[in-house]
C-alpha cells in the first residue's frame, strides 16, 4: 500500500469509527443539522415566457444568459419541452429575484 493509499485508508477508517461512535451515542459534541431542500419546480410555457418578459429579454438573450440554445427556449415557451433540474432551479431563482443576472454580472446592460 502506497503512502497516499494509506492516507486515504486512514481517513476512511477514521470516518467509519466516528460514525459508529456517533450511532452508539459516544460523541456528544458532534453537531447535527437537518437540511431540507424544496422540490425542483415544474414550469409551463406561459410561466417561462412571463419570467423572460419580466426580465425584458429576448429569447436569444435569455437563452444565452441561461446557457441554453435559443431552440431550447423556443421549445419551452411553445410547450414542446419543459426545463429540467438545474434549468428549473435557475428559473425559480429568477422568478424570486429578477435582479440576479445583473447582480452577478451575468447580464450587463
Amino acid at each position: 500500500m502506497s503512502k497516499e493509499d494509506k492516507t486515504y485508508f486512514d481517513s476512511i477508517m477514521t470516518g467509519l469509527t466516528e460514525s459508529l461512535e456517533y450511532s452508539r451515542g459516544n460523541l456528544p459534541n458532534v453537531k447535527k443539522r437537518t437540511v431540507s431542500i424544496t422540490p425542483v419546480p415544474k414550469y409551463d410555457a406561459i410561466t417561462i415566457r412571463k419570467i423572460r418578459n419580466s426580465l425584458n429579454l429576448t429569447q436569444m438573450i435569455f437563452a444565452e444568459a441561461l446557457g441554453v440554445s435559443i431552440k431550447t427556449v423556443e421549445a419551452w415557451e411553445s410547450g414542446r419541452n419543459h426545463p429540467q433540474g438545474p434549468a428549473s432551479r435557475v428559473l425559480q431563482l429568477l422568478e424570486m429575484d429578477s435582479t440576479l443576472l445583473e447582480e452577478h454580472k451575468i447580464l450587463c446592460v
